[in-house]
């Protein structure tokens, strides 16, 4: 008896539980909980420039764990020369391109909101979509490339097993789903965590890239010797530059940030002494970008100079002591087991937090789009449950690339690439569109520049645009299956009528309100007559009773939620009210559902069937807003109000 009710009160427990569960899941975040999440940053989460710039120096700057590794893997002894030509690109091309960005898109929304904005319709929004594409390979790269980086330093720290060798895929998921849960949790502290997290790294960076010029000082046969490797392996200053530049899409890692840097900019506190708030949102940003720029470009060139010079280039291959972990070699080489092991600490954590970084950014990215479009269910505007997708993403793509920071480059430095190509495009637009015809030039020249390195990059490791292929053939199925799976839902926010509408409804509420929807053609008399005529012959409209026509007129079919304004006119005798919307049937339903709740009875609306293929109709409602109107809006009227009782009528004559 005692077993019966302890089964009958776990059942009964159950549902509870697991109603708690979906409510703790579903709950918005988006409140500045998590940064960068919906863009939105509350006054009290917002901080300082420099500090929010440690937040995306968890991604900029953690870049320096690898990225002299693979330019002396990729460039050899031109490894310095090459890093040149890589800082002059940032600093001249993608330095410039971000301020504007800021500057244009201060809310955060970045490139891919100002190329949206240019782009029409359905053309912007599958442009939006392909560019997602590769973001979402950027930043899931920048958290498995990170963690795999990060697992690499931690099982070549001496003082670990060497039976651990073996190990490194699962120390990868590890620090992956520690940073999945760490998210779910909820994420308030992470500026100040980045800001020591990123304050402690420079710092024993510093230490380092010191500690080994003093090295090169003192033994000045290696610089000799470097320089003479150098000269023998590449005779002609020109043909140097030539191969720095054909070299420099493999280093493309070192310009990782920038896109992240604008994402954050809602956390940005604005600059007192500026008088508007945006404007000195801008301002942060600008000082943010040009700092973060600068420090990055002094440490990648050190580095650069003194891994090439002092270490073999045998450990840079894969399976070396050097490789993915060149700056961490020179602190256990010069510095010590002991602070060898402080290094490695430290730039495991950041590494890991990189992910952090690029997490924030995907939940600043998607629940700004796919959810707008109609492209993603509504609990893609919560924070939990897009954590659990990036997740399970991230560790398909660790397993498929063997979490092998070497493997990952081609797919990083793509998605990193077009990002910053896509923002190239966005600024020489909206120069060209300003008739700025100098910055036009200018940002045209960066643009072929980004360009170029994008398609070398494409062409020599084609893994990163095969990879984005996936996640933008992902993102378009499921932004299809959703927009048809949502589009029967009541679209519009609100409803608002001018007075001459409200006047023609408040003398319609005396009696049954009766709508006839009508395509407007000519709008001629005759059109009204013939149209009211018939309406009231196949629906038996009591001819004393008045009648109101309605006419919706399509403007961006692509828009999936709007407000609807209605305006009232009165044309040859006949009550007309007017409105412009994406979709007839959705706006013709949220039209009737507010006059019964202005008049408190339902109305009834009157259509006349349309002859043709009843797909065709569909396709048509889907991708251009009409199609067979009265079905359609009976069925997004019985979505919207379960109570038939409470029901807008629909007669179809």
């Amino acid at each position: 008896m005692a077993s019966t009710e302890t089964a009958e009160a776990e059942a009964q427990a159950a549902p509870g539980r697991g109603r708690r569960f979906r409510d703790w899941l579903l709950a918005d975040q988006g409140s500045g909980e998590h940064p960068g999440a919906h863009g939105a940053a509350p006054v009290e989460h917002q901080r300082p420039w420099w500090r929010v710039m440690c937040l995306t120096g968890l991604d900029y700057f953690s870049t320096l764990g690898y990225q002299p590794g693979i330019a002396a893997l990729a460039a050899g002894v031109l490894s310095p020369v090459a890093t040149l030509v890589l800082l002059a690109v940032t600093l001249l091309g993608a330095l410039p391109v971000y301020r504007r960005v800021a500057r244009d898109s201060p809310n955060g929304q970045g490139s891919i909101a100002m190329l949206e904005r240019i782009l029409p319709r359905w053309a912007g929004k599958l442009f939006v979509l392909v560019l997602l594409g590769f973001a979402a390979t950027d930043f899931i790269i920048t958290m498995t490339l990170s963690a795999a980086d990060a697992s690499a330093h931690v099982l070549e720290n001496p003082l670990v097993p060497k039976d651990w060798a073996g190990s490194q895929m699962v120390v990868t998921l590890v620090l992956l789903a520690l940073l999945g849960a760490v998210f779910l949790k909820g994420f308030r502290e992470a500026i100040g965590i980045a800001v020591v997290l990123v304050g402690a790294y420079l710092a024993l960076n510093v230490v380092v890239v010191s500690v080994s010029a003093a090295h090169v000082l003192e033994h000045p046969d290696l610089v000799a010797n470097w320089k003479a490797l150098l000269v023998t392996q590449h005779p002609d200053p020109l043909a140097m530059v030539g191969i720095a530049l054909l070299v420099f899409p493999k280093l493309a890692l070192g310009m990782s940030g920038f896109e992240t840097g604008v994402a954050v900019m809602p956390l940005i506190k604005p600059d007192r002494k500026h008088p508007d708030p945006v404007g000195g949102r801008v301002v942060g940003a600008r000082r943010l970008l040009t700092t973060a720029a600068l420090i990055m470009s002094a440490f990648l060139l050190t580095s650069s100079f003194a891994t090439t010079v002092l270490i073999p280039a045998k450990e840079f291959e894969p399976g070396g002591s050097a490789n993915g972990r060149a700056l961490a070699f020179l602190a256990h080489e010069y510095l010590g087991a002991g602070f060898g092991t402080v290094y490695d600490a430290s730039t495991v954590l950041i590494l890991w937090f990189a992910g952090a970084s690029a997490m924030a950014g995907l939940l600043n990215l998607v629940p700004r789009f796919l959810p707008r479009y109609g492209m993603a269910p509504d609990w893609a505007r919560t924070v939990r449950p897009l954590v659990l997708v990036f997740t399970a993403v991230a560790f398909l793509v660790t397993w498929v690339f063997d979490a092998s920071v070497d493997k990952q480059g081609g797919a990083y430095a793509t998605g990193v690439l077009v990002l910053i190509s896509s923002a190239a495009v966005a600024v020489t637009l909206s120069a060209w569109r300003r008739r700025q015809r100098a910055l036009t030039v200018g940002f045209a020249v960066v643009t072929a520049v980004f360009l170029y390195t994008t398609v070398a990059n494409v062409i020599e490791r084609p893994d990163g645009v095969k990879i984005a292929s996936l996640f933008i053939a992902g993102i378009i199925v499921t932004s299809v299956v959703s927009r048809i799976h949502r589009s029967t839902e009541l679209r519009v926010t609100a409803v608002r009528l001018d007075p001459t509408a409200e006047r023609f409804l408040a003398d319609e509420a005396r009696g049954v309100v009766r709508i006839i929807a009508n395509e407007p053609d000519d709008r001629s008399e005759r059109e009204y007559r013939e149209k009211e005529a018939e309406e009231r012959a196949h629906s038996h409209i009591p001819a004393a009773d008045p009648v109101l026509f309605l006419e919706v007129t399509v403007h961006d079919p692509s828009e999936f939620a709007e407000d609807l304004v209605v305006t009232g006119e009165q044309r040859f005798g006949y009550r007309i009210l007017r409105v412009r919307a994406a979709s007839v049937a959705n706006a013709i339903a949220a039209v009737l559902l507010h006059i019964r709740e202005t008049t408190g009875t339902a109305p009834h609306v009157y259509f006349a069937w349309t002859e043709g293929n009843p797909m065709v109709f569909l396709l048509r409602y889907l991708f251009f807003g009409d199609g067979e109107i009265a079905p359609l809006t009976r069925e997004v009227l019985r979505q919207a109000e379960p109570d038939r009782s409470r029901r807008p009528a629909v007669h179809v004559g």
